[in-house]
């Protein structure tokens, strides 16, 4: 089982501190985390779901693992992974992460978060955790993530993220809450371009890009320089429509209030969203400011491709993982545990011999053991 030694379990996660003392280490650290991440890929959502899978195939793992005592106990991988150090175990995710990928230049990565809402644990008043995720439109991987620290928000740790990963060439995304000056300029020193999404949090800015718009159109769209493109769609009933118009250029964008304190700010965006219904009709307005150049197809594009991380990550990790009905509750577990589904999603993504969903993918690795080489072929050797 061989992808060449830069993408080695032993190079990327051999540097973990394994939290344990030396006289409870019955199981190599490396073991565990290799059967974990097994387990996970073949549909275990719970550390007796994982030891389950172990000794079921425990003579399949003995052909390469070391297992000195066997297959551990759930609790065991239980109190591993609660006590392991989860910016450890995310620093070497990032190293694996950077070896088997190349982003595909100019690609968009959404950035969101998400809350995974049965990790809390009311006996011990903790609150359920919220991770914030960078995705990949284009490679179709999970890029990093980062725990929203208990006493935060989104805010203090979408730089945490961004500072963590190999962006440059990219465009960014990020919703409304993502929208500070300090996160707009770490995306630009990183090498890549941003498109932010306003609202009324940002008071000035957001009022002088609405009336700005609303100038463009009252002027019959005759008193500045845009550029506008529209598209629409129909299916099961439905008609959308979504009409973009940017502003771009300093003489235009001096005139909003606060405009130079955002590093690169190159560009403004209306998209506005029509969607006709049998029963009703529904029209949004969005605002966004960007550091791209003004172009109003792609600005569209980026913004429609911002909601692939919903669809491709957030839904599939609760519609094939499970994740909000996950139960791990204890100490670092529940970040961990959700690593490995990050993990086991990246590898299932990128397996592409067979055309299925996750869920499909994940009991053909079960039953297959052949197929479920192939899908480890990144991260073994």
């Amino acid at each position: 089982m061989s992808s060449g030694p830069d993408v080695s379990i032993k190079k990327h996660f051999g540097r973990l501190k394994d939290p344990r003392i030396d006289r409870t280490k019955l199981h190599k650290l490396l073991d565990i985390l290799a059967i974990a991440i097994c387990a996970v890929i073949c549909g275990a959502d719970s550390w007796t779901e994982v030891a389950f899978f172990g000794r079921s195939k425990e003579e399949w793992f003995q052909t390469f693992l070391e297992l000195p005592n066997g297959i551990p106990s759930h609790d065991t991988f239980g109190r591993l992974f609660a006590h392991l150090d989860p910016a450890q175990f995310e620093t070497c995710f990032l190293a694996w992460i950077g070896a088997i990928s190349d982003l595909v230049p100019g690609q968009v990565i959404p950035i969101d978060g998400k809350e995974l809402r049965r990790s809390h644990d009311r006996s011990s008043g903790k609150a359920a955790i919220h991770m914030v995720s960078a995705w990949a439109s284009a490679n179709q991987l999970v890029l990093g993530q980062v725990k929203v620290d208990d006493k935060s928000n989104e805010i203090t740790a979408i730089p945490e993220l961004l500072k963590a990963l190999a962006l440059e060439g990219c465009i960014v995304t990020i919703d409304a809450i993502g929208c500070q000056k300090e996160i707009a300029a770490t995306i630009v020193d990183q090498g890549a371009d941003y498109v932010l999404a306003l609202k009324e949090n940002q008071g000035n800015l957001y009022n002088d890009v609405v009336l700005l718009f609303d100038d463009l159109e009252h002027s019959a769209y005759q008193d500045y320089v845009y550029g506008t493109t529209k598209t629409m769609d129909k299916a099961h009933g439905r008609v959308d429509v979504r009409q973009c118009w940017t502003m771009a250029g300093w003489d235009t964008l001096r005139h909003l209030r606060g405009a130079e304190e955002w590093k690169s700010l190159q560009s403004v965006v209306k998209v506005r969203t029509e969607r006709y219904l049998p029963e009703k009709t529904e029209i949004k307005n969005r605002y966004y400011i960007s550091s791209l150049k003004g172009e109003a197809e792609q600005a569209l594009l980026v913004k429609r491709t911002h909601w692939s991380i919903e669809n491709s990550l957030h839904w599939v990790l609760d519609i094939a993982f499970r994740e909000d009905e996950s139960r791990v509750r204890k100490d670092h577990g529940p970040e961990n545990f959700a690593i490995l589904r990050h993990i086991a999603l990246n590898l299932l993504k990128q397996a592409k011999s067979i055309k299925a969903g996750i869920k499909a993918k994940r009991l053909v690795a079960g039953w297959d053991e052949a197929y479920l080489l192939q899908v480890l072929s990144p991260l073994l050797n």
